[in-house]
C-alpha cells in the first residue's frame, strides 16, 4: 500500500472530490467512476469516496452539488482530489485554496486534474516542484506562479504527496496510477479493462498528438502494439517490430513518436517493467524468473531498468505488497 496513506490498516483509504464551483462535469464523474463505485471485488477494502463543496456549488452552468460534506471535510481524507474548478482568469476560490493546503498539511495526498492545479499551486503546494496542467493554460500557470516548473509536455507528474495531471482523459490515467501505487499493477489493470481504457500510459507520455497514425495493411499500429505484447518474454528488438510492421526502423520511430510520445526502444522498456510489477505482485517467480518472463534477460537488468522506472528495487517492491512474504508460485 502507498506509504502516504493515513487510513487505518483494514479502513477503507479516503478519497475526497473537492467541488468549488464550476467545475466540468466529466472531472467529477471520472474521479466518482475509479474510486467512488463500489469495487470490492477488485479490492476489498476499495476506497471511501464523498463529493465535498461549499453549498450552492454547480458543475457547469446547470447542475447543482447535493452533498452533506462542505469543503472543511478535506481535512480527514486520505486523497484529496481537486478537479478543474474556476475560470482560471481569476483567483481561485479562497475557501477551496485554505482547504486543500490544511488537508495537505494534516497529511493527505493532493492531486489535481486539468487547471486544478491553479488551487495547489495558490496553496502553496508547487512551489519549487515540477506540475503540469492542460497544455492550452500551462504558459498562464507559469506566469502567475513563477516557482513552479510547468511542463506542458506530459500527461501527469507525481512527487508521492502531490501530483498533477493534464486534461480530461490524463485526469482518468491520474487515476488508474493512483489505484496501481495503492492496489498494484494486476488491479488496476483489472478496473482499466472494465473501464475500457488502456491499462497504463506513463505519466511522461505526451498530451497532444500532432497527427494520426497512419493504417496499414497489417492493421496500424495497434495491431504491433498487440503483437509485441505477446511476446514480451522473448528478445523482440525495434528491429523485430519494424519487420513485423513491414516499415523501416525510421519509419517505425516516426510513428511511435506521434501515438505514444515515445520511441520504440522505451515502449517496450515499460511494457517489460509493468509486467515485471505484475509477476512480482501475483506470484512467487524469483527476480531470475522475471527478468526471463519480461524479456529483460538477466537479473541485473530488471533490477536496473525496474529501479529506474519506479525508484525501488523488485524485491523491495515485492515486499511493500505482501509484507515480506512470497506468493505461491
Amino acid at each position: 500500500m502507498n506509504a502516504n496513506m493515513r487510513t487505518v490498516p483494514d479502513m477503507p483509504h479516503f478519497v475526497a472530490l473537492a467541488v468549488a464551483g464550476g467545475s466540468s462535469l466529466l472531472e467529477v464523474a471520472v474521479p466518482y467512476d475509479v474510486f467512488g463505485m463500489d469495487r470490492s471485488g477488485l479490492a476489498d477494502p476499495w476506497y471511501d469516496f464523498a463529493v465535498c463543496a461549499p453549498p450552492g456549488a454547480g458543475i457547469g452552468s446547470w447542475f447543482r452539488v447535493s452533498t452533506p460534506h462542505g469543503l472543511d471535510r478535506l481535512v480527514t481524507a486520505d486523497t484529496v482530489i481537486v478537479p478543474w474548478s474556476h475560470d482560471v482568469e481569476q483567483d481561485p476560490p479562497a475557501d477551496l485554496v485554505d482547504a486543500v493546503r490544511a488537508a495537505h498539511e494534516a497529511g493527505a495526498r493532493v492531486a489535481s486534474i486539468c487547471t486544478g492545479a491553479f488551487v495547489l499551486a495558490a496553496a502553496g503546494l508547487l512551489d519549487g516542484r515540477r506540475a503540469t496542467t492542460h497544455w492550452m493554460h500551462a504558459g498562464l500557470l507559469a506566469r502567475r506562479h513563477p516557482r513552479v516548473q510547468v511542463d506542458p509536455d506530459v500527461l501527469y507528474i507525481d512527487h508521492g504527496d502531490v501530483l498533477t495531471s493534464a486534461g480530461k482523459a490524463a485526469g482518468l490515467d491520474l487515476c488508474l496510477h493512483l489505484v496501481r501505487k495503492d492496489h498494484g499493477s494486476a488491479v488496476a489493470n483489472a478496473l482499466a479493462r472494465r473501464l475500457v481504457v488502456p491499462p497504463h500510459r506513463p505519466g511522461g507520455q505526451a498530451q497532444f498528438i500532432p497527427a494520426p497514425v497512419p493504417a496499414d495493411a497489417d492493421g496500424g499500429l495497434g495491431a504491433l502494439l498487440g503483437w509485441a505484447l505477446e511476446r514480451l518474454h522473448e528478445p523482440v528488438t525495434v528491429t523485430d517490430l519494424a519487420r513485423a510492421a513491414r516499415t523501416s526502423e525510421r519509419t517505425l520511430s516516426r510513428q511511435f513518436r506521434a501515438a505514444t510520445g515515445t520511441t520504440p526502444l522505451q515502449w517496450l522498456l515499460a511494457q517489460r517493467v509493468h509486467r515485471a510489477q505484475e509477476l512480482l505482485e501475483t506470484t512467487g517467480l524469483s527476480v531470475e524468473q522475471v527478468a526471463e518472463r519480461t524479456g529483460l534477460g538477466t537479473a541485473a537488468t530488471l533490477r536496473r531498468h525496474f529501479h529506474r522506472a519506479l525508484g525501488v528495487p523488485p524485491d523491495a517492491y515485492r515486499r511493500s505488497f505482501h509484507g515480506g512474504s512470497r506468493p505461491a508460485a
